[in-house]
């Protein structure tokens, strides 16, 4: 914990229980130093007298260093759910020699009939206390009207959209374009410069007539281009598939997947999987 300082130090009251949710404590910088002190006491012989002698108190204190990070436990602790079993009678009974498998059990282990025992991972998400002030929402308030403002004195409620000459096609649409934008034509031209830049027009042009439907990332694999020049060329050479068993493809112009059977085999399978199993941990 003291090698990553974004980590919390956790305490667990029972450790040996997996149910058990911990405290957790914030890391600070500080400035003190560690103190070692040690109490002598030297006793002295007691006479034949009624009266107790005292014996005498010394301390020796040693400074072992400097102190530079410390970890305080300020937050509340989480509820904690104990793994118990409330039977007919309000009798409690344990359940984590039902629930718990310390060794390997047999097949009996977990066909036995137990009682529903679900934990919740976690009660709440915050450990310190939070003062919240309930305020009425005056727009609910009888007589109240939004004020008329227009979307030019708002600030940041989004990000301009930008500019751009793609044409989408949905699924059901019934006509496919044939050739790209004017300002598609007119934005390549402007950035085909190089004889490099004809040469990847080429390699492309060459792709859609040997697959007349790719993906973005497919396409970049084949040629060596640029990310942004990519981005414009397909613009000139293909529109964009929103819907359908071609979504988030690029077909080439004048080309109807949905005409030709042949054109199952570009059909898109979305299959996600969850971050916590990409690392070899099941979330």
């Amino acid at each position: 914990i003291y090698a990553d300082p974004a980590k919390r130090l956790e305490l667990y009251f029972r450790p040996k229980d997996p149910y058990c949710h911990p405290v957790c404590a914030n890391r600070f910088p500080t400035s003190t130093m560690l103190l070692k002190v040690k109490r002598r006491t030297k006793k002295k012989k007691q006479l034949d007298t009624e009266e107790q002698i005292q014996p005498e108190v010394h301390f020796e204190m040693e400074i072992l260093g400097t102190v530079t990070t410390v970890y305080k436990f300020q937050g509340m602790s989480d509820f904690q759910y104990l793994a118990m079993h409330s039977g007919p009678d309000g009798k409690q009974t344990s359940m984590y020699d039902k629930v718990l498998m310390l060794k390997p059990e047999k097949e009996e282990f977990f066909n036995r009939e137990l009682p529903l025992y679900i934990p919740p991972p976690i009660f709440s998400r915050l450990d310190t206390p939070v003062d919240y002030f309930y305020r009425p929402d005056i727009q609910h308030r009888e007589g109240y009207n939004n004020p008329q403002v227009s979307g030019e004195n708002l600030i940041g409620l989004s990000r301009a959209r930008r500019p751009h000459n793609a044409i989408f096609v949905n699924f059901d649409d019934e006509e496919i374009p044939t050739k790209p934008l004017d300002a598609a034509v007119q934005t390549w031209k402007k950035v085909c410069t190089n004889p490099v830049d004809k040469k990847v027009e080429e390699e492309l042009r060459k792709l859609f007539e040997v697959h007349p439907v790719w993906s973005r990332n497919a396409a970049k694999a084949n040629i060596s281009v640029h990310p942004d020049k990519l981005k414009l060329l397909l613009l000139y050479l293909a529109y964009y598939m929103l819907t359908g068993p071609w979504r988030s493809l690029w077909v080439r112009f004048g080309y109807d997947p949905r005409k030709h059977p042949e054109a199952k085999i570009y059909q898109v399978l979305d299959f996600r999987i969850r971050c916590g199993m990409k690392y070899g941990k099941r979330a």
